[in-house]
């Protein structure tokens, strides 16, 4: 898996500097605006799966981009159900419980331990998801759970790696301050190239169904 390719595929593109400032503009549209960007960059992801040369769309496909982005954000509301429902039984929990401060306590340690355990999970296996359904562009394939289960237990290794480009792009995305509010707007972009071309390798890491060899940076 070519780990340090995620972070410099977006220069190889002789219109990279054109197509990131559309992103980082687009991302000023409220709401809508950061859920088109997060489309556009499951374009990156499908290109990625296709073995496409030239994984970088443009934006001739605005209303494409805003489409994906909202499938994205339904996959991504459905998977973090359970993490809501584990937030709101505490609360009658603790409605019920009154001023007992032991059913207190070992309630908020077990849903705490629940959280973190889900919130693990969750690292894994929304990245498959989004790839299973940027591969096959259908929305019914993020939610065929033995599939996307399944990519993750083929290639564990490249799944990790799509939580470690996600830790240094969440480093990388803020780092923008340095250049005003649209520096920031631009490597926030950047951050969602990252993810999303891990997430076409660690996909396509998974069809192999090889032992991954040690990444390449």
């Amino acid at each position: 898996m070519q780990f340090g390719k995620a972070f410099t595929f977006v220069f190889e593109d002789d219109d990279w500097v054109m197509k990131t400032i559309i992103a980082a503009l687009v991302s000023l549209i409220p709401i809508i605006g950061q859920i088109t960007v997060i489309g556009w960059g499951l374009e990156v992801t499908r290109r990625v799966i296709r073995n496409d040369p030239n994984p970088l769309p443009d934006w001739s496909d605005f209303g494409g981009h805003i489409v994906k982005g909202i499938i994205a954000w339904v996959i991504g509301f459905v998977y973090a159900l359970p993490l809501i429902l584990v937030w709101i039984c505490p609360v009658v929990i603790f409605a019920a419980a009154g001023d007992d401060d032991t059913i207190v306590s070992v309630v908020s340690v077990c849903f705490g331990c629940l959280t973190f355990l889900y919130v693990i999970l969750l690292l894994f296996v929304l990245p498959a998801a989004m790839g299973n359904y940027a591969a096959k562009d259908e929305l019914s394939a993020a939610f065929r759970f033995g599939e996307v289960f399944g990519l993750v237990r083929a290639a564990p290794g490249a799944y990790l790696l799509t939580i470690l480009g996600a830790i240094i792009a969440g480093i990388i995305a803020p780092l923008g301050i340095i250049l005003c509010f649209v520096g920031v707007l631009w490597t926030q972009a950047y951050a969602v190239l990252i993810n999303s071309h891990l997430w076409g390798q660690a996909y396509n890491e998974a069809q192999k169904g090889e032992i991954l060899e040690p990444a390449e940076f």
